[in-house]
């Protein structure tokens, strides 16, 4: 019997199935891609899954186009955050459908839109309508974590790929279209001193004092910058602080770790040589001062310029006048480095992301699903 989206599984059954995978950083991807293999798959699509550690997994399908025209590639990430099911009312990672809403951790970030992309893809192929270019699908591992999803496909796969047209990245975006993000720099200081016994300070070095002389100098420091029409200011967020061992030991470590969110331009290797040099100063104003720097994450910002003629036809396909930004990051200034405009357009309300009893409405599936299909046939027709 030939492929029809009306004989296999419903795009909301899809979900359901991926959100049952439960593709945490403990659990891995694997699982996930194999549902969308086995989704795609009756198709007809071209499909691989790249796996390595036992458990993650990037997930790569394809139809071949007449070359006519440059590749879209549409790129997501398999993996979600865990989720604390004390905090839920419904079951985390069962996928329960309920008032036209299907709730499950990674139902909107970014299963959904995996989902409506998949959608698409297998009505285009049932309907073997004619592309006049590549349209490739990409969904890699560990975009919450450190991208190395991500940065394995570039590395196994950019090399091979043809000249793309741009890049869709379906993250929750409300179906607006987004052509621009901040950028992350995640920062951990760790400040060494001595133990000793808590009756004789005197005979140890507190690591949390030297800690604490050193924020009072880092809430000083402003980066410098300018505020960008869309994404407004540079931030920056001491957001978590761990150190000592007992109340009567003297602790010999202490981290902090900071959030920074940067704007298109920001260099961050000179944020870093900023906060280096806080650092040498410290020094410089006690002895007994040592401490060290480690860059946790760092991901440039994103931006598309508001001309550029992919971001113009990806408009005209979904009816909208202009594109905005977004306020999270994505993978999205990864796969920008295959020299395409990369733009954020998904179903689902992006404050649902990470919270508990996470949602997508079925409405905002079907709606991106005819919205991809409109985009692919914009820019391969």
């Amino acid at each position: 019997m030939p492929f029809s989206v009306y004989n296999n599984p419903l795009m909301q059954n899809l979900l359901k199935e991926l959100i049952q995978t439960a593709p945490t950083a403990d659990n891995g991807e694997i699982r996930t891609a194999k549902v969308l293999l086995n989704y795609l798959k009756t198709a007809g699509v071209e499909i691989k899954i790249d796996h390595w550690d036992g458990k993650n997994a990037n997930f790569i399908a394809r139809i071949p186009g007449s070359e006519q025209k440059k590749a879209l590639l549409l790129a997501g990430h398999l993996d979600v955050v865990g989720a604390d099911q004390k905090a839920w009312t419904t079951p985390a990672f069962e996928g329960i459908e309920q008032d036209g809403k299907i709730y499950g951790r990674g139902s909107t970030d970014m299963l959904g839109g995996l989902t409506a992309v998949a959608a698409a893809i297998a009505e285009i192929k049932q309907e073997n309508l004619p592309l006049k270019g590549d349209l490739i699908f990409v969904a890699t591992a560990a975009e919450e974590t450190d991208s190395a999803g991500v940065k394995r496909f570039l590395r196994t796969n950019g090399p091979s790929l043809r000249p793309l047209a741009g890049i869709i990245v379906p993250e929750p975006t409300g179906l607006e279209v987004m052509r621009a993000h901040r950028g992350i720099l995640w920062l951990e200081i760790t400040t060494l001193g001595k133990t000793a016994h808590g009756s004789m300070p005197h005979l140890g070095i507190n690591a949390i004092e030297k800690m604490m002389a050193f924020l009072n100098l880092f809430k000083m420091y402003h980066i410098p910058y300018q505020p960008h029409p869309l994404l407004g200011d540079c931030c920056i967020s001491i957001n978590k602080i761990t150190g000592g061992q007992a109340t009567n030991i003297v602790p010999d470590r202490c981290a902090v770790q900071i959030d920074i969110r940067t704007l298109p331009g920001q260099a961050h290797n000179a944020i870093k040589k900023d906060i280096e040099q806080l650092l040498d100063q410290s020094k410089q104003q006690d002895k007994n001062f040592k401490a060290k720097i480690t860059v946790m994450r760092s991901v440039p910002a994103l931006e598309t310029s508001q001309d550029n003629p992919f971001l113009t036809s990806v408009c005209k396909a979904v009816g909208v006048k202009k594109a905005s930004a977004v306020g999270f990051t994505t993978d999205g200034p990864w796969f920008a480095k295959l020299d395409a405009p990369v733009l954020v357009f998904g179903p689902g309300d992006p404050r649902m992301c990470h919270k508990p009893d996470e949602y997508i409405e079925i409405e905002q599936l079907e709606k991106a699903k005819d919205a991809y299909k409109r985009i692919i046939l914009e820019i391969l027709g």
